[in-house]
C-alpha cells in the first residue's frame, strides 16, 4: 500500500507539472495571475505547494514544509512526494503533494486483522473442541469402560484373598514349602488387590503421627516368603522416625517400593533398606534402569521390563503419595548394576 501510494503520488506530481507546462506555452496574456491559476490546479486528494527555486512557496496547502531533498518522506503521520521542474515554468521549482489517509488506513486494516485472526482463533478452537470430544468420544468410553472392569475385578477379588489367607493361617499338616508357595501366591495378589484399589478409592485419608520404623519392619516381614522365594538377601538399617501420613497410604508406599525391587532382582540379588534421617532408600542389585526410561518408569501402566510383569502401576502410585504427602522422590539407576530410590520426608516434630 505504501509502495502504490508513492507510486500514485509521484504520477499526480507528473501530471500537475505536465499541466503547468502546457500552460507556460501559451502567451502571458491568457495567464494574468499565476498564483490564482495554480490555486485552481489543485488536486483533489492530495494538499498540493508550489514553491520556487529558493524553496518559497507560490502557492501551497502544505504548511511547514521543508524538506525538499527527498523524493518521498514520512513525517509526523503524513507522506509527501517532492519532484524538482529545473525550467521553472511560471517560476515553479518544486511540486510537492501530501497525503494524510494513509496511516489511518493502515491502522484499521491492522485492527481488520487482528479482529479476523482473533476470529478465527476462536472458530478454530470451539471447531476443535466439539470434533476433539466427538473423535475421542469413543476413547474415553473405552477408558472408562476399563475403569469399571478393574472396580468390578477387585471388588471380586477382594474375597477370594482375604479367605486363601485366613485358610492358610489354619492349615495343619501340609508339606512347608508348598505352603509357602501358597502363602506367597496369596500375598502376592494381596499386594496386586492393594494397587489396584487405591486408584479406585478417591477419599480423603486422615493423617495420623507413625512410626516408619516400624511399618518398614512389618512390610518386610509380610513379603517374606516372596523375598525368600527369590533367594534374595535383604539388609536393613533403620533408624527410629516419625512421619505424619495415613497409614495405608504409608502401607502401599513400602509394599510398591519392596514389590518393584524384588520384582527387578534376579535369583541371588540383594536388597538393602536404610532409614536415617527422615532418608529412606529402597536399594536393589537388579536389572536396573536405562537412562532414557527413567523419565517414564512413573507414568501409570508404563512397564520398564515386559517379561517381569505387573500392571505398571506400582511406581506411579509412589508418586502419587509422594506427591500428597510431599516427599522428594529421586531414582539412582544404571542397567545392569541395580536401582536405589531415595525418599526423602518432610521432618514432623514429636509430640
Amino acid at each position: 500500500m505504501k509502495s502504490a501510494m508513492k507510486f500514485e503520488m509521484m504520477y499526480q506530481s507528473r501530471m500537475l507539472s505536465s499541466e503547468i507546462i502546457m500552460a507556460a506555452m501559451k502567451s502571458d496574456s491568457v495567464i494574468l495571475d499565476k498564483k490564482t491559476f495554480l490555486q485552481n490546479l489543485k488536486h483533489c486528494r492530495f494538499e498540493v505547494g508550489y514553491y520556487d527555486q529558493n524553496e518559497k512557496p507560490i502557492y501551497t496547502d502544505i504548511e511547514n514544509f521543508d524538506t525538499f531533498d527527498e523524493g518521498f518522506s514520512i513525517k509526523n503521520g503524513s507522506y509527501y512526494t517532492v519532484i524538482e521542474d529545473s525550467s521553472d515554468h511560471l517560476g515553479v521549482h518544486y511540486i510537492v503533494l501530501k497525503e494524510n489517509e494513509l496511516l489511518e488506513t493502515l491502522q484499521q486494516l491492522r485492527i481488520k486483522i487482528i479482529e479476523y485472526l482473533v476470529f478465527s482463533f476462536l472458530l478454530m478452537g470451539i471447531v476443535g473442541y466439539f470434533l476433539g470430544r466427538l473423535f475421542l468420544k469413543p476413547v474415553r468410553e473405552q477408558i472408562e469402560s476399563l475403569d469399571q472392569f478393574i472396580s468390578d475385578t477387585t471388588h471380586e477379588l477382594n474375597t477370594p484373598i482375604s479367605a486363601i489367607l485366613m485358610t492358610i493361617q489354619s492349615l495343619k499338616g501340609v508339606d512347608e514349602k508348598k505352603m509357602k508357595r501358597l502363602e506367597t501366591s496369596a500375598k502376592r495378589l494381596n499386594v496386586m488387590y492393594s494397587s489396584l484399589t487405591y486408584r479406585l478409592e478417591g477419599k480423603v485419608q486422615p493423617k495420623e503421627m507413625l512410626d516408619l520404623k516400624k511399618i518398614i519392619n512389618e512390610r518386610v516381614e509380610y513379603v517374606k516368603e516372596l523375598i525368600d522365594s527369590k533367594r534374595l538377601n535383604i539388609k536393613l538399617e533403620l533408624d527410629p522416625t516419625k512421619v505424619l501420613m495415613n497409614e495405608r497410604s504409608a502401607y502401599r508406599l513400602i509394599d510398591n517400593l519392596l514389590s518393584n525391587a524384588i520384582k527387578y532382582s534376579d535369583v541371588g540379588d540383594s536388597i538393602s533398606i536404610t532409614l536415617k534421617e527422615y532418608v529412606l532408600k529402597v536399594k536393589d542389585t537388579g536389572i536396573g534402569i536405562d537412562k532414557e526410561m527413567q523419565e517414564d518408569i512413573f507414568k501409570r501402566y508404563h512397564r520398564a521390563n515386559e517379561e517381569r510383569g505387573g500392571f505398571g502401576i506400582g511406581l506411579n502410585i509412589v508418586l502419587s503419595i509422594c506427591k500428597e504427602y510431599k516427599i522428594k522422590l529421586d531414582l539412582d539407576s544404571q542397567k545392569g548394576k541395580g536401582s536405589t530410590f531415595i525418599l526423602t520426608f518432610p521432618k514432623v516434630k514429636n509430640k
